[in-house]
């Protein structure tokens, strides 16, 4: 985040936030908001609200959404009472969270009270800001009310005795006493009650095990990472235990995966996890697979990663693939490299990504109860435009032909690689990519490793100062996880050298239409697409033809950091 430009203060009416810095106050007292907005970006690179899909009847259905939800600010009546029918009103908060001073340290349950307390008091003015707009559901991070990087003695003091909410029916905040250590579970109770809202947090929890259970830690009882649903009566709905940890000592993997979904009267069914389970089968994609889920609540504390896993990115790839909603609420510490939240559908977001500022921020936007995906190439109708039909003609192994006025000119499309540029190779995400460097206006462009080979035709209306490159890993990635990948990617390169592809950039201005493919051995293909100032993009098109999945993209908001196809081969993780 460079730009300190105010925003025009019509931003504030394209979304509904609260919390960002102060330089972004203004418009008498109206918070103001970056956006883009038929395809131009502000310039600004705080709170971003973007309308997405190229077609024009699309645009103009969520220009009318965007409409919708004026009614919150502008003392009309409440975003919820529209289109009750299709919509529901969503939040999510990130959240700067107090920490503990020395998590190693051993404190009484007092103690981590009152830390807890004070990322209560927080959620609780999020809570009733958020009531104000009509929000239905809340979602708030993982780790946001007691901290990370503690051991399995130290956390203790912060957990909550947590009942399975399968055997017992419990409200906390109405049955205050029927357990003992509940006065997290208790207070975010009430808070739903107070807010008239469904609400998703992230807390540790215990519970006692005795030694006839073969799993039964030694200490005697279990520690879970762990999100609650809380139903706007402040019932407890249900619970999900993180099942892939990430380097967290103080907590274990449940026996058996949560698959875990509720129920709401407003939109239907949801799924829950958490954090770095949106990278595993279980038990994120099996939810979706088997229970029918179009909604996804998910706290996170996720740390970026460019230029393939910075975390609106992998949010966005997400919902587009899977063609659901998802609501994802991350903690905000820029100095460790987290931030970024998002409401996602597959054909629009509202997020926020902020290296600079340590302020929370709360988004709210009206989402369909129906999410609607994106046109793939089964679906595709009308007239194929002269890219497409270049990329169809290079699949079926037919000529490469143009025409013109007066004749036809055919070239093999072989011939377009009789000057290939070099083959050479570039640390990526600690992974050892094979690329080639993506040169001139237009061109086609091929690179295989193992058994993946990735393609590239692209058109440039003019040439940029910047190195790009088109990169391929098939393999096993090891560091911080270890999973199967096979990544097609086109990245701008850190610098004009070739050791330079794979570093972390945020800003770009080569503008590019081009179609991405590759041969994926895989059907969980997740597009990543990030432009200049971390502006998430929307493809014209993805699916797959002859055997090999393709990302189609023209119309650039801004030059291009990151368009990939990240394939997920689960079964040999």
């Amino acid at each position: 985040m460079q730009s300190s430009k105010k925003p025009r203060c019509e931003a504030s009416r394209h979304c509904l936030g609260v919390g960002q810095p102060e330089r972004f106050r203004g418009c008498k007292g109206r918070v103001a908001h970056a956006h883009i907005r038929g395809g131009r970006r502000a310039k600004s690179r705080f709170m971003v609200c973007i309308m997405s899909g190229a077609r024009s009847k699309l645009a103009l259905f969520l220009c009318g959404c965007y409409v919708v939800a004026l009614g919150a600010h502008t003392g009309e009546e409440s975003v919820a009472e529209h289109h009750e029918a299709e919509y529901y009103v969503a939040a999510v908060y990130e959240h700067p969270s107090i920490l503990s001073p020395n998590p190693l340290a051993l404190i009484s349950r007092q103690e981590a009270l009152e830390l807890m307390n004070q990322n209560l008091d927080i959620y609780e003015q999020q809570v009733m800001t958020a009531a104000q707009k009509g929000v239905q559901i809340i979602v708030f991070p993982e780790d946001g009310i007691h901290g990370f990087n503690f051991t399995r003695t130290s956390i203790y003091p912060f957990l909550d005795f947590m009942p399975s909410p399968q055997v017992v029916g419990w409200n906390p905040c109405l049955e205050p006493r029927r357990f003992n250590d509940t006065e997290v579970l208790q207070r975010l109770s009430c808070m739903a009650i107070k807010g008239d809202m469904f609400l998703v947090a992230n807390l540790g929890t215990k519970q006692p095990c005795h030694s006839s259970d073969p799993g039964c830690p030694n200490d005697g009882r279990y520690q879970f990472n762990t999100n609650v649903v809380f139903s706007n009566k402040g019932t407890l709905v249900d619970r999900y235990r993180k099942h892939n940890l990430y380097f967290e000592a103080a907590f274990d993997v449940p026996l058996n995966v949560d698959h875990i979904t509720f129920d709401t009267p407003f939109a239907g069914r949801f799924g829950i996890f958490t954090c770095f389970d949106i990278l595993f089968f279980d038990p994120a994609v099996r939810l979706l697979r088997d229970y029918k889920v179009k909604h996804v609540v998910y706290p996170t504390a996720w740390m970026n990663q460019l230029p393939l896993l910075a975390a609106i990115e992998i949010q966005k790839a997400f919902a587009v693939a899977f063609g659901i909603n998802v609501l994802a609420a991350n903690v905000h510490h820029p100095v460790l490299g987290m931030t970024g939240s998002g409401i996602h559908t597959p054909l629009e977001s509202f997020w926020y990504h902020d290296m600079e500022n340590p302020k929370s921020h709360l988004i709210i936007a009206q989402v369909a109860k129906n999410p609607v995906g994106l046109i793939g190439a089964e679906n595709a109708t009308g007239e194929t435009d002269p890219s497409h039909s270049k990329f169809l003609k290079i699949l079926s192994g037919d000529p490469y032909c143009e025409k013109d006025a007066q004749e036809v000119h055919c070239d093999e499309a072989t011939k377009w690689n009789m000057n290939a540029p070099p083959t050479f190779h570039s640390e990526m995400m600690y992974d050892n990519f094979t690329l080639v460097p993506v040169w001139g206006k237009e061109g086609y462009l091929h690179v295989c490793s193992n058994g993946l080979c990735c393609y590239l035709l692209y058109e440039r209306p003019t040439l940029s100062e910047e190195l790009y490159a088109l990169g391929v890993f098939d393999g096993l990635h090891t560091v911080h996880g270890t999973y199967y990948i096979q990544v097609c990617a086109l990245v701008r390169c850190g610098g004009l050298g070739f050791g330079t592809c794979g570093q972390e950039i945020t800003e770009a201005t080569g503008i590019f239409e081009f179609h991405l493919w590759g041969n994926f051995s895989t059907s969980y293909i997740f597009p990543l697409f990030l432009t200049s100032g971390m502006t998430l993009e929307v493809p014209d098109q993805l699916g797959w033809e002859k055997d090999h999945y393709f990302l189609r993209k023209s119309g650039l908001s801004s030059g291009l950091v990151t368009a990939a196809l990240y394939g997920r081969l689960y079964e040999r993780d």
